[in-house]
């Protein structure tokens, strides 16, 4: 499936979706004493969907890898701070939500691991260096795909309307959907 926007990316709305759950956590955990640990937890969260957006938005497949490598390594980094809450005493009533947190962390990482693959593995360079003649191309190659697609279900309702004109003489191929 092709995106035409960052907000259509799953792994971007599973990162916007945990970082809002880290600022549920924020608000109720006592961070207190622990110097600016609250403050970088939800920074790095945030980043993760930033991140996500700036190399979407980017136009080339180089710059989309560096930047979904820097979410990878918020997502790290907020599981790494997870991790000193969760050896926390002040947030021992929070176990279970912490341990939820880190699974979603490890999560949106796998995503972006996956996405990170493909794409190097893929020969689409980016759209900052899509050519006329490339741009024709898939233009005409999506013609080619559509025409396939109209053959393609032409020739299934050719073949029912076939087997029910063995059963009913009568019947005509408009009749078939």
């Amino acid at each position: 499936m092709k995106y035409s926007s960052f907000e259509e990316l799953p792994v971007w709305q599973t990162a916007i979706e945990f970082a809002l759950k880290v600022f549920e956590f924020t608000n109720n955990g006592d961070f207190r004493g622990l110097g600016d640990t609250k403050n970088q937890l939800e920074r790095a969260a945030v980043s993760i969907s930033n991140n996500i957006a700036e190399g979407f938005e980017r136009g080339t497949t180089a710059e989309l890898i560096y930047f979904l490598y820097i979410a990878k390594g918020s997502a790290g980094e907020s599981r790494s701070m997870l991790r000193l809450c969760e050896r926390s005493r002040r947030f021992s009533d929070f176990k279970s939500e912490i341990s939820n947190l880190i699974e979603n962390a490890k999560s949106i990482s796998r995503q972006l691991n996956g996405w990170i693959e493909s794409l190097k593995n893929s020969e689409i360079r980016g759209v900052k260096f899509l050519t006329d003649s490339i741009r024709a191309r898939k233009k005409q190659d999506a013609e080619f795909a559509e025409f396939d697609a109209e053959m393609d279900d032409f020739r299934r309702r050719h073949e029912k309307w076939l087997k029910q004109k063995i059963a009913d003489p009568g019947i005509r191929l408009e009749d078939i959907d």
